[in-house]
């Protein structure tokens, strides 16, 4: 091992045994890293594959990799059903989502998902799960009682509002009842040991600013540190000072899969899931939002094998290139998206192993206390398919002053970026340490980068 590979390897270590002190204060410092059920399973995951899956997260533990999330659908006894009444929601008395107990055995005895979070954690993780916003139409139909209140479901469902994909529930109102119903879901749910929560139907398609609001005040009621999601976008950025008050997480996009550009309509509105080109404008518009505990997010990373039943499409190996997946997990990285898993881990191939452990990637996207698109009216002439990101370590729990530059080649066809370090906004003469062979340049006032199509490199500047 080299001195180097030490270095990093003592201060994940560090990482990995952050103050507790911190994290009560923020429950999301850095971006988070971890693993979600949907790209590989949809509504179909059970509690055997989400265990195999969670022991082979816990083996990249060393790596920073941490949060175990069960996406939607964990509550349904018949997933695969078409209507909302055959898929037969599992309720407890006060009209709480609980799980479905022939795909999640050990939630026996009204137990929930507490023996399987214990269980995730004693493996050094953390637990996740996936909600609609909002309160099902069975509960309200049958007006049950909200725990811990006086009120029923009819006084806190908003029955003119419902989710425009997903119709199992109602809108929540912005009332006393509305919040009594979430403090009573947050506290049966935190009881359980949650870290994570994704909520969706709620940032976008439509914004529910009342909802996200009343969660919020429900998870700090708890007095437990709980991860917020917000899910689906494009979030608009007229709600960024909105949404980064309230949630640690936020997302810009649509769904993002295994395709690098999405096909367009005659109109220009997409006709299919968000691809890695598109990620670029979004989280160019996006930095200046991004800070310790606030973080956009680009969606989950589609990576090696999505199956057995993928949320959108057929059980497939991720149909992105090597290359495209490079610049994919690169780009997520240094403009600090959380780095969320959708393989299935339980089939891990080399290269996907091979991206998702490398130390300099993640210390960059851990570490990074700043980082921004190149003004690409700044790049040499020639240069309109390619993408300049700079990230900038500023950090005492660091190594000091530490600066990155990554390189994309957006272009169909290879191109080669010759560029002065001034032209990128950094004077001086410099090495550059690539992060992905090792290899170190020569020090110079310029570098030249030669990409492959849909091609990226990422340089440790010394």
């Amino acid at each position: 091992m080299t001195s180097r590979s030490i270095f990093l390897a003592a201060l994940f270590t560090s990482l990995l045994s952050a103050p507790t002190l911190l994290y009560a204060q923020n429950p999301a410092p850095t971006p988070p890293l971890g693993w979600n059920s949907w790209d590989s399973y949809g509504l179909t995951i059970d509690e055997a594959a989400y265990r195999d899956n969670a022991s082979a997260l816990a083996e990249l533990r060393q790596y920073g990799w941490e949060y175990a999330v069960i996406d939607e659908g964990w509550y349904m006894e018949n997933p695969s059903a078409r209507t909302v009444a055959d898929k037969k929601y599992q309720l407890d008395a006060n009209g709480l989502l609980v799980p479905a107990l022939n795909r999640f055995p050990s939630a026996a005895g009204g137990a929930g998902f507490k023996p399987l979070a214990d269980w995730v954690h004693k493996q050094g993780l953390k637990f996740g799960i996936h909600i609609v916003r909002g309160i099902p139409r069975q509960v309200v139909e049958e007006n049950r009682p909200i725990a811990g209140s006086s009120f029923h479901a009819a006084d806190a469902a908003d029955t003119t509002e419902t989710c425009p994909w997903d119709h199992g529930n109602y809108g929540v109102k912005d009332n006393a009842a509305g919040q009594a119903y979430y403090d009573s879901m947050l506290k049966l749910y935190a009881g359980w040991g949650l870290d994570f929560i994704k909520v969706d139907c709620i940032s976008d398609h439509p914004y529910r600013p009342t909802e996200i609001r009343q969660i919020a005040a429900a998870i700090q009621k708890t007095g437990r540190p709980i991860v917020l999601s917000l899910s689906p976008g494009p979030t608009s950025l007229k709600h960024a000072a909105e949404v980064e008050k309230y949630a640690q997480i936020w997302r810009i996009s649509d769904d993002h899969w295994d395709v690098w550009a999405t096909k367009k309509k005659a109109d220009g509105s997409s006709a299919g899931p968000m691809g890695t080109r598109d990620a670029f404008d979004l989280l160019a518009a996006w930095f200046p939002y991004v800070n310790p505990g606030n973080f956009a997010d680009a969606d989950m990373l589609p990576f090696g094998w999505l199956g057995p039943e993928p949320g959108y499409g057929d059980a497939r190996q991720s149909r992105e290139t090597h290359d495209e997946q490079r610049s994919e997990y690169t780009l997520w990285a240094i403009a600090r998206s959380p780095l969320i898993l959708g393989a299935n881990l339980t089939r891990l191939d080399d290269f996907t192993r091979s991206l998702i452990t490398n130390q300099t990637i993640l210390f960059m996207n851990q570490n990074i206390t700043y980082s921004h698109p190149v003004d690409a009216a700044s790049l040499p002439a020639g240069s309109e398919n390619i993408r300049v990101w700079r990230g900038t370590i500023d950090s005492p729990g660091a190594r000091g002053y530490t600066e990155f530059f990554a390189f994309f080649n957006l272009d169909d066809k290879p191109v080669t970026l010759r560029a002065t370090w001034q032209q990128l906004g950094f004077d001086g003469k410099h090495k550059a340490l690539d992060a992905w062979t090792d290899a170190t340049t020569k020090e110079s006032k310029d570098i030249t980068v030669t990409l492959p199509a849909h091609g990226s490199t990422v340089y440790e500047i010394r």
